[in-house]
């Protein structure tokens, strides 16, 4: 299941076996499968989430607005979080955010274009 959706989170990342074999162990676990469906369903409103982080929660439910250099980086071809940036969102960043989107890059943008985040961090830390 995990490698059909790296397949389509990422459709053009071809990984090797060897790639996703040394990541595999992780999905051995036997609260893998309750804790990702339980993600899901919190980041879309269908179940609770932890109330330990309840006042986190209200805090950024507020929107406040980041005020450390950013570049906002999308991949082209990510079918998880598609690019939804609009204006609005990126007035809530300092002048000077730059939005980037990658071409040929799924979900997995540090594993497929390492290069490109380094890129970006390194002009972000400059």
């Amino acid at each position: 299941m995990c490698r059909l959706l790296w397949q389509e989170w990422s459709p053009s990342w071809k990984f090797d076996d060897a790639t996703f074999d040394r990541t595999a162990p992780s999905f051995d676990n036997p609260d893998f499968v309750p804790v990702v469906i339980h993600s899901y369903r919190v980041r879309y409103g269908n179940a609770p989430s932890d109330p330990r982080f309840d006042e986190i929660e209200r805090r950024l439910a507020t929107r406040p607005p980041i005020t450390v250099p950013t570049v906002v980086l999308h991949g082209a071809e990510d079918a998880v979080t598609p690019s939804r940036l609009s204006a609005d969102d990126l007035s809530r960043f300092p002048a000077g955010t730059q939005r980037r989107v990658v071409d040929g890059v799924g979900h997995f943008m540090p594993r497929e274009k390492p290069g490109e985040v380094v890129d970006a961090l390194l002009k972000v830390l400059g």
